[in-house]
């Protein structure tokens, strides 16, 4: 992370989702802010390294994790009443720019200060308004406290919260994923969260490990390099001693895998879908005291 600029994954990221727009037309995540705020043009897009499977596997896996969130979202918002919800890394995220929530919820937005110091500045260049239900707090995972942060500006914790934590995990230590997560599951509202993390790179194939050096490589050279890897059962036990009472852990490929079989024009864009790897990727929703 340098000053002044924002996070070089957050920017990656956010790159891929508006390259899905273009390049699949949004059919598994739509995101009509996604090119604007990354200062992109739908005919920017269209080049060959785009269409590289490698790009193609990365990019459709956020697609999928983002559109998984917030269907996850959805429902705890319709089926749940939660009006209280926290966007953890939320880099260049625009899910608080283009909601429809009810008029009584408020979206609590939580990053690294230079990155959302930076992502505030680029909102105003790009005339993308900021809504009124919509609150910042700047923390660093690794050296500030999360409810710390939360209070200061508000939060509420009596009551039910929604937290959606994407493209986070792998980048901190699992000393911060834990005090993170601990935090989340001691709410007396109860909360439910969202996030995705990665499988020890021993576990996987050649193949799948050859493209995980490559990116692990690149992060790192960016000065944000892969700190935490997860084997699943260890993690839904953690998970469960915290107190989190449903666990739904998808992986990648599978999640992947459902979405294509949707949008089978997407499906033939990214060729084989049995094809597709993730790359040892999870996206995990875990709920605790539900009422």
């Amino acid at each position: 992370m340098r000053e002044q600029e924002p996070s070089r994954t957050a920017f990656a990221a956010a790159t891929h989702r508006a390259v899905h727009q273009v390049v699949e037309e949004g059919k598994i995540f739509t995101d009509p802010l996604a090119l604007a705020i990354v200062g992109m043009k739908a005919e920017d897009v269209r080049h060959d390294d785009e269409l590289q499977m490698s790009r193609r596997v990365i990019r459709l896996f956020i697609a999928a994790r983002s559109s998984y969130a917030e269907a996850a979202l959805e429902r705890a918002v319709e089926q749940r009443g939660v009006r209280q919800i926290v966007i953890l890394g939320a880099g260049l995220d625009t899910f608080a720019y283009r909601s429809r929530l009810p008029g009584n919820a408020r979206i609590f937005e939580v990053d690294h200060p230079a990155t959302q110091a930076w992502k505030r500045r680029r909102l105003e260049q790009t005339g993308i308004e900021r809504p009124d239900a919509l609150i910042y707090a700047p923390v660093d995972f690794e050296s500030d406290m999360l409810l710390d942060g939360l209070n200061a500006v508000g939060f509420d914790a009596t009551q039910r919260s929604f937290f959606i934590w994407l493209g986070v995990v792998p980048y901190l230590t699992e000393k911060a994923i834990d005090l993170t997560l601990g935090a989340i599951a001691s709410l007396a509202g109860g909360a439910e969260v969202v996030f995705d993390y990665s499988d020890p790179p021993t576990s996987f194939s050649p193949e799948l490990l050859a493209l995980h050096e490559v990116r692990a490589a690149r992060v790192a050279a960016a000065g944000e390099p892969f700190l935490s890897y997860f084997d699943p059962p260890a993690l839904h036990e953690k998970l469960r001693r915290l107190g989190f009472s449903e666990i739904d852990d998808v992986i990648g490929r599978r999640l992947l895998s459902s979405y294509l079989e949707q949008a089978t024009t997407v499906a033939q864009s990214a060729g084989e879908s049995g094809k597709l790897r993730s790359g040892g990727g999870h996206v995990l929703f875990a709920a605790t005291k539900f009422a």
